[in-house]
């Protein structure tokens, strides 16, 4: 196997999510020097082991591993062999005529090289790299060719001119075969990633039904991308700052040899959200997907309170609970989110009932558009929870041109956050998540 063939293969890997690292890399390679190719079955599991850090990564290893090596891994053909295939007007026909499987398929896999089949994205791009294989295998002669014999009128000419033409086709279907194998390898993890990228950026209020289930599987990938930045040790070494008392402390027994360092640290605080949610109306449906953002790391975030409010604020995490995200959402808003919008009287409900839920620890986040129907917002209730707050950020689903306008009390409760922003698409809640996630670290 060369270089060229394991590098192409961590290529189709990252294009499938799978990250693999430089380090990595190096590692496979020498994985594979000591195992040899001879094995497929342990050449798979030992690239496996190297390349695939996850149940969910070592299912697709093995299925790219799968369609990348379906035959034995003896290294690419060179482009030469598609080249020499044309060399004349009868080589293509020649060698589709030949029957030589092994000549046919590196003539095949070296057009396919030629043509940079990798760089595939889309299903839509198939045909072109079809075109491009099939010049590199002298299409372009044994076309030439027909349109002569097409010209001509004899008896011959038509026989010639049938066989070319079932030469072009039978090797059009061959390198289309072979076009879409290498899609499913290279382009189509590409594929999934530029509709992930598409679908997070997409205003939430636009989603629909059919998007859903690809939606929930997008927020556990970015869960599980979140999860893995900030499920560290809660401990961080603060290289570089000598702890002199307490090298000193845990050597003095040591006589000086050996000397162990102790550096200072800095202790964590673990992660609390306080999650306080308007869902009246459309909000309900932003409201929707940042519980199924926040639920889905709980591993990380293990104290998170949930209220919702559209005129009275209640607790629903135990109606989460019950009956889990979808039901109870579903359960909310026909129960709570039908009143009329009232911010004060939440943060009322809030201060009133549950004062202890925000301390030094909270991440107070608000969702919600902060249009109370012009009654009182008690900015002083606001003022004096943030102040308790380790940080409070402000999600808002309307457009900021519109905060202010109406009803819209966003300028009076913005001085007392860190931050208020617009949050439209699924891309925006997971940078706020990672912004509250980040000052924990």
């Amino acid at each position: 196997m060369t270089a060229r063939t394991l590098a192409d293969f961590i290529r189709a890997l990252r294009a499938s999510d799978v990250r693999v690292s430089t380090s990595e890399a190096i590692d496979a390679a020498n994985a594979m020097q000591l195992v040899g190719y001879g094995d497929r079955v342990r050449l798979r599991d030992t690239l496996g082991l190297v390349l695939a850090k996850s149940p969910d990564e070592k299912a697709t290893h093995d299925h790219l591993f799968d369609l990348f090596f379906r035959r034995s891994p003896q290294g690419h053909a060179r482009p030469e062999t598609a080249k020499k295939a044309g060399e004349t007007s009868d080589g293509l026909r020649s060698l589709i005529e030949s029957g030589d499987e092994a000549a046919i398929a590196m003539a095949i896999e070296a057009a396919g090289n030629e043509a940079n089949l990798a760089d595939m994205r889309f299903s839509t791009q198939v045909p072109y790299y079809v075109q491009k294989m099939m010049k590199a295998m002298g299409g372009d002669a044994l076309q030439a060719a027909l349109v002569r014999r097409l010209q001509g009128h004899g008896e011959t000419d038509e026989a010639e001119a049938a066989a070319l033409m079932a030469a072009r086709r039978a090797a059009m279907v061959r390198a289309r075969s072979h076009a879409e194998a290498q899609f499913a390898v290279f382009g189509r993890g590409a594929t999934e990633q530029f509709r992930d990228e598409a679908l997070a950026e997409k205003r939430l209020d636009r989603i629909t039904q059919h998007e859903l289930e690809r939606l929930q599987a997008l927020v556990e990938k970015i869960a599980r991308r979140l999860a893995t930045k900030y499920s560290r040790r809660r401990r961080k070494t603060a290289t570089g700052q000598l702890d002199l008392r307490r090298t000193l402390r845990a050597n003095a027994g040591l006589g000086g040899v050996p000397f162990d360092l102790v550096w200072k640290s800095k202790r964590r605080d673990r992660p609390k959200l306080v999650l306080v949610c308007d869902v009246s109306g459309s909000v309900s449906q932003y409201v929707r997907f940042l519980l199924m953002l926040v639920f889905a790391f709980r591993d990380v975030v293990p104290e998170v309170r949930t209220f919702a409010f559209s005129g009275r604020l209640e607790d629903v995490g135990e109606v989460f609970e019950t009956h889990g995200l979808a039901a109870g959402m579903d359960r909310i808003v026909r129960t709570i989110g039908m009143s009329s919008t009232d911010y004060g009287q939440a943060l009322s409900d809030l201060r009133m009932n549950h004062d202890g839920a925000i301390d030094r620890r909270t991440t107070l986040l608000v969702l919600g558009d902060g249009r109370s129907n012009y009654g009182d917002g008690r900015l002083d209730l606001f003022a004096e929870m943030t102040t308790r707050a380790k940080r409070t950020i402000w999600l808002s689903p309307e457009q900021k041109a519109l905060w202010g306008t109406g009803d819209s009390l966003l300028p009076k409760y913005r001085p007392y956050c860190s931050v208020m922003a617009e949050v439209s698409s699924l891309r925006d809640l997971e940078r706020t998540i990672d912004d509250v996630l980040s000052a924990y670290a």
